[in-house]
């Protein structure tokens, strides 16, 4: 064999390793950006389904209310101080003052989910 033949047979090895390690360390899990607006409502239900299968019922519309609360402050620039654990609190249903301060409003929070067919127990979403 020649020295050219050499060379393109390291060439094309380089450019398929590289690709074969792509593939390997490529990260393919869904990041919050690739979730659309339709989709919070199956994710809401999941999320209330799997809550209450293990003894946890919740509204499916009130983890629709915090998953878009989640979003609105993942979208928010970083807090100035990271306060510590939860406290023992909890807001009042009708207490908007939360919602308001993160851009939310409860009119755009009472969309009906996924496109608005309800579930066959009469539950919401």
């Amino acid at each position: 064999m020649n020295a050219e033949f050499n060379w393109w047979l390291l060439i094309v090895g380089l450019v398929i390793g590289a690709g074969l390690a792509w593939l390997v360390l490529a990260d393919s899990s869904r990041r919050e950006v690739d979730i659309e607006e339709q989709e919070l409502g199956s994710e809401s239900r999941w999320i209330a389904d799997e809550l209450a299968a293990s003894g946890r019922p919740v509204d499916d519309r009130q983890v629709l209310d915090v998953l878009r609360l989640h979003r609105a402050y993942r979208g928010a620039a970083p807090p100035d101080e990271i306060d510590g654990p939860p406290a023992e609190r909890r807001a009042e249903p009708d207490d908007a003052a939360p919602l308001a301060a993160h851009g939310v409003d409860r009119a755009s929070m009472a969309r009906p989910i996924g496109g608005g067919q309800g579930r066959a127990d009469g539950g919401a979403g």
